[in-house]
């Protein structure tokens, strides 16, 4: 007789959300429990710290199966895999083939090919760069900044006049006049309709989508996510809604359509952010009635963002890189680009480009992020992080359509408005320490040195506006190049000059001392400055007395608040030209500032702007 299976945790009592909240209130023993567990975020709704199947109740998608409208749970019923892309920029077409064919053979299923000038390019040139290659084994993308469709009907002759089966080539063009107006302003009021006939004449790869959505613009003028997907779908239904009225069927531009996001370092949120994103677009193209549901999934590849990448600790960019990965996998993408860490500041290298093809690999072949569908699913945290998004998205977006769509909002200036103010405030929010790039500034490494010369852009915002524009347009930037112009122009100058040393004046009670030199390394560095730490001094004269051998250009006073009132003032009668900075923000400030002792700094300093003064003071 088969032994009764016994169930496990029968003898515990379930736990109600009342018992869990008095618990929590309990251990907080008075602190504001929104103050101190509740996370307020960019895309305009609050995090709760923990969820339960209660709060799953009300989502009505929870009942829809991977591969089922809407989609929310991923496009595909039996598994999660996706294509690793890579792209080559084409100066040479034999050279970019050669590439092509080399890397075909190192993981990769999808290439993208980015060209300067579409124009120029003929079928026989497109004979070259796709010699060899199987074109229903690996995705062919064509990206190109004229948004010509020429290239897109080149493409489609050339593979129905080969050997291929049409059904089965998978491509894209990534024609987009609407982003092209987004970075340059200027929109040709025939740029839509021409997009007609590319669409006819390359109807015959069905699974060729020449209009590309380039969220990943506003994702990288830092907007927030929210903003980056309801301004995509805004921009994706201006397609829908010009071209039917153009006489298009919806299927037949639906289908014609691919969505470009990129991926940030928000984990969770950018695994709901694709899931949210499906659900949404589902629901747009549903309601032009379309032939078949299959006309409403969202094709979406994903690209690691460039906006959190540094040019100081680049290794770092590995370690982002791999988790935005991750969140597109998990999201559901149907395709991924791995920038290699070193994009932003060089010509990426070979060693670089094999490290993100491998990054990709690692999650399929030994983490196995490809053989679940949805893996997400069922996810407390991540199904109410997807219903967040969903809803503020699309607040946004119906906000959006009721200023006439995305041109008539972004010609208006609304959208601009909306991502200025968003970088804005995660600007402020970097500059003050509360969102950390780390490396950057947050634990910068103390011996890192930039011996290369670049270029002033470097640290700039792109600017692509062209002459004339008829609005303000997009500007794409990083949230590290104030910081790394500041500690840049520190290395400059110490190509010729002493590089300003900052001495850690320890004395008094050890913890503390310690503490706040450590916060204060951490805190100079950040301006590439020398920083000496000290084990702690037992008198003030020995410490000053050190601080000069080491020819210390900042001396900081690192002790107890209840210590400065007196070790302070003693330290500034005993030193000459050197700066005098306390580590702290101590009850007695008024006191010692009213000694003439002026520099403090803590947590809440912005820590960019005091470092630019430093800089400043010392004639750097």
């Amino acid at each position: 007789m088969a032994e009764k299976k016994q169930k496990l945790f029968t003898n515990f009592s379930p736990i109600t959300t009342e018992e869990w909240e008095a618990k929590i209130n309990a251990d907080l023993k008075g602190r504001d429990y929104e103050r101190a567990l509740i996370w307020k975020t960019y895309e305009g709704f609050n995090v709760r710290p923990y969820y339960r199947e209660e709060n799953l109740k009300d989502l009505n998608y929870l009942d829809t199966l991977p591969g089922e409208f809407p989609y929310v749970r991923g496009n595909k019923k039996t598994d999660n895999d996706w294509l690793v892309r890579q792209n080559i920029f084409v100066t040479d077409f034999e050279e970019a083939n050669k590439k092509a064919l080399n890397i075909l053979g190192k993981g990769v299923t999808s290439l993208g090919f980015l060209f300067n000038d579409c124009n120029k390019i003929t079928k026989e040139d497109l004979a070259i760069l796709l010699k060899d290659i199987c074109l229903e084994a690996a995705e062919i993308n064509l990206v190109c900044p004229s948004d010509s469709s020429s290239c897109a009907k080149l493409f489609a002759e050339y593979v129905s006049e080969g050997k291929w089966n049409n059904e089965n080539v998978v491509a894209s063009a990534s024609i987009d006049p609407i982003g092209t107006f987004v970075l340059k302003g200027k929109l040709d009021k025939n740029a839509i309709a021409r997009l007609k006939p590319a669409i006819e004449k390359t109807k015959i790869l069905p699974q060729f989508r020449i209009i590309g959505v380039h969220g990943k613009f506003f994702a990288n003028s830092g907007s927030s996510i929210v903003q980056e997907l309801a301004f995509s779908l805004a921009q994706g239904a201006e397609y829908l809604t010009q071209l039917t009225d153009a006489g298009l069927s919806i299927d037949k531009v639906a289908n014609s359509i691919k969505f470009n996001f990129g991926i940030g370092n928000n984990y969770f949120m950018e695994i709901a952010k694709l899931r949210a994103a499906r659900l949404l677009w589902a629901q747009i193209v549903k309601a032009y009635n379309p032939e078949s549901d299959n006309s409403a999934k969202m094709i979406v590849h994903s690209e690691t963002n460039r906006y959190n990448k540094t040019v100081y600790d680049p290794y770092v960019n590995m370690l982002r890189t791999q988790t935005e990965a991750m969140s597109a996998v998990l999201g559901g993408a149907h395709s991924v680009t791995v920038l290699p860490f070193d994009a932003i500041y060089e010509d990426t290298t070979e060693f670089s480009e094999r490290i993100a093809r491998n990054q990709q690999a690692l999650l399929k072949e030994e983490s196995y992020l490809d053989k679940i569908a949805d893996p997400s699913a069922g996810s407390y945290y991540i199904e109410n992080l997807t219903a967040s998004l969903a809803d503020e998205t699309w607040t946004l977006f119906l906000n959006i359509q009721e200023k006439g769509g995305f041109i008539a909002a972004f010609r208006e200036g609304f959208i601009q408005a909306e991502i200025k103010e968003m970088a804005s405030k995660r600007d402020k929010n970097i500059a003050l320490r509360r969102e950390n790039l780390l490396g950057t500034n947050q634990f910068p490494n103390f011996n890192e040195k930039i011996e290369a010369e670049f270029n002033g852009s470097l640290f700039e915002e792109l600017d692509l506006t062209e002459e004339g524009a008829e609005v303000e347009t997009l500007k794409p930037h990083r949230g590290a190049q104030a910081f790394e112009a500041l500690r840049y122009t520190t290395d400059v100058y110490s190509k010729e000059n002493k590089r300003p040393v900052v001495f850690m004046l320890t004395i008094g009670n050890l913890t503390f001392r310690k503490a706040r030199a450590q916060f204060s390394c951490n805190f100079f560095a950040v301006a590439g400055f020398t920083v000496i730490d000290n084990n702690g001094f037992t008198t003030v004269e020995e410490g000053v007395a050190a601080a000069k051998a080491a020819n210390a250009d900042i001396v900081v006073v690192c002790s107890s608040d209840d210590e400065y009132v007196k070790i302070v003032p003693n330290v500034a009668n005993q030193l000459d030209e050197e700066i005098l900075v306390v580590a702290g923000d101590p009850a007695c400030r008024s006191e010692l500032e009213a000694q003439g002792i002026k520099s403090f700094i803590h947590i809440r300093s912005n820590i960019l702007e005091e470092l630019k003064a430093y800089q400043i003071e010392l004639g750097i």
